[in-house]
């Protein structure tokens, strides 16, 4: 093909030069059960209209969030995001801007992501932020790396309650860097003996609230037995809403906080792109991973923005970095900036009362289905349900109903026993309409 200019010549002295014996070699780390026995049964050559079509097919078998009754959370959310923040970021001079190598140039971009690192901190309850990480799986197995710079410490103790795929970044880093992670087993009801795990080995404590089945966590007892051991505590969030009503991580004792800001500003976008938040004390700021932007004025006294802290392996030498992650999500904090500055704190905390507001109705006319019982204590827009059936079968049966009815927690958490529980998210966009449907659907599928 002319677009693989490398002969066989070329290929196997490069392989040779790897030190692997063929292609296939490359690929050694990849579990045998998930590679494809051969490849996808796609035609192998079409001109663009075809393909089009093609494709259109394809994705036509999709069925849109915004086309049916939606309760499905577990991580990224269905929030309505104003027309407005859109139109803007698309705007060529942000759509187009990449990472600025000569920063002080670029004042807007700068600017923009001083206002942002100001909206997280704020949230959070933190001293100061950074100016987004990759999302907020990744960004919390750098909170993880950054503890143990700090403590001088290598063991780090997962909540049961954080969310599975977090956990798994945690262990995959952890693992690659020789570290040991604890994780407690899942609970819903949040009972997990958390002060206990904690020992004079202990790095971090990482704690999600709300956790991955809703629950609200009081993080105080947590975060005074991590210090009096001297570990630190890292709050994570996966709904950023929630710190439109919950009261801040950092208010109640956290070191670290970090999460996922998909919620504002952020389509669900099939999974991505999305933006992690990362906050933390002032004391720690020296070994915070990613950029930092700050305010100054130049030589005639005007207000300008300049790239405070840089300590990526790109800008200085790779074994001074604090982090090895390379995208900051730079397009989406700008939506994430320009959702938050159209809500201001009193719509923020507006919004997040609709979302309680509306998961609170539905939970009580969940609670009136037979075969259907709520099992949270508290939570804020998310919570779980047992079912008399398999979670899974119940979300395909709605599914076919038109009714996208939640998350079976089986399938974040495969083998743990929790077949019959089923996580359902509640937010603004969800009308009486929809929770009707629902409703309904579970009474005739139950």
């Amino acid at each position: 093909m002319r677009y693989l200019p490398l002969s066989e010549t070329d290929r196997a002295a490069m392989l040779a030069r790897i030190g692997v014996a063929d292609i296939d070699g490359l690929f050694a780390d990849v579990p045998a059960a998930k590679l494809l026995p051969e490849p996808p049964d796609l035609p192998r050559h079409k001109g663009e209209l075809a393909v089009e079509r093609i494709l259109g097919a394809m994705a036509a078998r999709n069925v849109p969030a915004s086309s049916v009754p939606f309760f499905v959370g577990a991580g990224a959310y269905k929030h309505h995001v104003p027309a407005s923040v859109d139109h803007l970021i698309q705007r060529s001079e942000f759509l187009t801007s990449y990472t600025p190598y000569q920063p002080e140039i670029a004042q807007g971009t700068l600017q923009y992501l001083f206002e942002f690192q100001t909206q997280v901190a704020a949230l959070t309850g933190m001293e100061v932020a950074n100016a987004s990480m990759y999302d907020g799986s990744t960004g919390t197995a750098e909170a993880v790396l950054m503890a143990h710079r700090v403590t001088r410490r290598r063991k780090a103790v997962l909540s049961g309650g954080l969310h599975p795929h977090y956990a798994e970044v945690v262990r995959t880093v952890s693992g690659m860097a020789g570290d040991q992670v604890v994780t407690l087993p899942a609970d819903v009801s949040a009972g997990e003996d958390l002060v206990g795990s904690i020992d004079s080995d202990t790095s971090c404590v990482v704690v999600q609230n709300p956790d991955v089945f809703g629950n609200l966590r009081d993080l105080r007892p947590v975060a005074e037995a991590a210090h009096a051991k001297g570990a630190l505590l890292i709050a994570v969030f996966t709904e950023a809403v929630s710190l439109g009503l919950v009261e801040s991580p950092g208010a109640m004792g956290a070191d670290i906080v970090v999460g996922e800001g998909q919620s504002i500003g952020v389509s669900l976008s099939f999974g991505g792109p999305y933006v992690g938040l990362f906050a933390t004390r002032q004391k720690y700021v020296r070994q915070m991973p990613g950029r930092l932007c700050g305010e100054t004025v130049d030589a005639e006294g005007r207000r300008g923005f300049v790239l405070t802290l840089s300590t990526r392996e790109q800008h200085i030498r790779r074994d001074k970095a604090t982090s090895n992650i390379c995208t900051n999500s730079g397009l989406c904090c700008l939506a994430f900036t320009i959702h938050m500055t159209l809500l201001g704190e009193a719509g923020l905390t507006r919004l997040a009362r609709v979302n309680h507001a509306n998961a609170v109705k539905l939970a009580a006319l969940l609670a009136e289905v037979p075969g259907v019982e709520v099992l949270n204590r508290t939570f804020f827009n998310e919570f779980t349900i047992r079912l008399r059936r398999p979670a899974r079968e119940v979300v395909e049966a709605l599914a076919a109903r038109g009714v996208l009815a939640g998350v079976p927690a089986s399938r974040l958490l495969p083998g743990a026993g929790f077949e019959d529980l089923l996580i359902v998210a509640s937010t603004e966009v969800n009308t009486d309409e929809d929770r009707a449907a629902l409703v309904l659907g579970f009474k005739d599928v139950l």
